[in-house]
């Protein structure tokens, strides 16, 4: 198990320090807006909210090209697997087109929301040029994906690290007004977000396109680029419901922020404070996730049921080291993390409290993801959907509310609600994982 752990690790650092890059652009967004006003971050916080259930969606469809590249390349078929990054690409470019130009022409939904009006008038530029970010940032995704399902995943993780002294630099200018730039504030760091997201993404192209790793990929691009009817079914049996399952996640933190937001922009900022250090963190388990998942992927090609029940076992395993790690660290510095986004006194108190809450789901937090992962591997997608929709929007939610609002908790109830879900979720897949394996491997 040991040799297992280690494959899937060497696979996973890279796609996690990219992971980490990618987030931490956004911590450094919030920190660097939040040292004008609570009130810019609890707008930044805002828009976040309400652009994650799309975007996370469009991140799931980005999922397929992976875990159909994956497969194909378990088969040694380089034909099948340029095929299926011209189709995945393609599908991928109208699912980004889809969700930016309805965020774009819905930005002004935001004041419907119930939130405080500064803060919407704050949102609603940010929200415009975030919405258009996410077209460049979802193509980024969709090569990465391609790269990462043929185990090649450092190319996107140096971008990634390339992407954030770019982007430091362009907010230093662009938000505060530095060397004769305009001072933009917020919406400063929406045009940062924009143009680094572009440039990452036209510097991935260029080295698939040219660097000789992808090359006999490129090579039969003659007769393997076309668009197909089967190969669109396919990767929307892993997209569609891989969308689901983690748009559903992203929307209970989505809706428990939008929610958050009507007790006020105190109880917002610190919640966003909470929740970017929370999924911060979670992008490491997300990393480890998408390399057990192209293992099993791997795997499965082959039918080797063996295999993939040790290859679960193992990342469970370390699921669980890294989310105790996780929890330790939230609760001993749950004071001090709070003051690197901002310094009002009240914001860093309930950030310093639901950081509390944060570090009792991180176990949970990280396991649900390896969960998913391991059965998007072996291409089962729907029954783990059903399953993460009961634990967030049928448990999760609900309690969250209600302990929020009718037992007055504030925020500390929707964070209750949350660690439920989160736990949930994380036993029913766990459960249904290895019932499968079991199953196989005696057959």
């Amino acid at each position: 198990m040991k040799e297992e752990a280690s494959q899937t690790l060497k696979l996973a650092i890279p796609i996690i320090i990219g992971e980490l890059a990618q987030m931490a652009l956004h911590l450094i967004d919030s920190a660097m807006v939040g040292a004008i006003s609570y009130k810019q971050l609890a707008a930044a916080a805002l828009v976040i909210n309400a652009m994650n259930i799309p975007f996370v969606i469009g991140i799931g469809m980005t999922i397929s090209v992976s875990q159909m590249v994956s497969m194909a390349n378990g088969r040694n078929d380089t034909k099948l697997v340029s095929h299926y990054l011209f189709n995945g690409f393609c599908l991928c470019t109208l699912t980004a087109l889809a969700i930016s130009f309805t965020l774009v022409f819905g930005k002004d939904m935001l004041h419907h929301l119930g939130q405080d009006p500064e803060v919407v008038t704050l949102a609603i530029p940010f929200m415009q040029l975030m919405g258009l970010s996410i077209i460049p940032m979802l193509l980024f995704m969709t090569l990465k994906q391609f790269a990462d399902g043929l185990e090649h995943t450092r190319t996107a993780m140096f971008l990634s690290l390339a992407g954030m002294p770019v982007n430091i630099l362009l907010n230093w200018l662009l938000i505060y007004g530095n060397w004769g730039f305009p001072r933009l504030e917020l919406e400063g760091a929406g045009w940062a977000t924009l143009i680094t997201r572009s440039g990452m993404f036209l510097a991935l192209a260029v080295v698939i396109l040219k660097h000789k790793t992808f090359q006999k990929y490129m090579a039969v691009r003659g007769t393997q680029w076309f668009l197909n009817a089967k190969t669109w079914r396919e990767l929307l049996h892993i997209g569609v419901p891989s969308s689901l399952q983690i748009g559903m996640e992203a929307g209970a933190f989505a809706i428990s922020g939008i929610i958050i937001g009507t007790l006020g922009a105190v109880s917002q900022a610190a919640h966003q404070i909470a929740l970017s250090s929370a999924s911060f963190t979670f992008m490491v388990s997300m990393g480890l996730a998408q390399a057990g998942s192209i293992r099993v992927s791997n795997a499965f090609a082959r039918a080797n049921w063996a295999k993939i029940f040790v290859i679960g076992k193992s990342t469970v395993f370390t699921a669980l080291i890294y989310g105790t790690f996780c929890a330790i660290t939230f609760a001993t510095f749950r004071n001090i993390i709070p003051n690197a986004f901002n310094k009002n006194n009240e914001v860093v108190q309930l950030a310093a409290l639901l950081l509390l809450f944060a570090a009792v789901f991180q176990i949970s937090d990280s396991t649900q993801a390896i969960g998913a992962g391991l059965l998007r591997g072996i291409k089962d997608v729907k029954t783990p959907t059903v399953l993460i929709g009961i634990a967030y929007w049928v448990i999760g939610i609900p309690v969250g509310y209600v302990l929020a609002f009718q037992f007055g908790m504030g925020a500390s109830g929707m964070w209750l609600g949350l660690i439920l879900g989160l736990t949930m979720a994380s036993i029913f897949l766990l459960t249904r994982f290895f019932k499968m394996t079991k199953r196989n491997r005696t057959v």
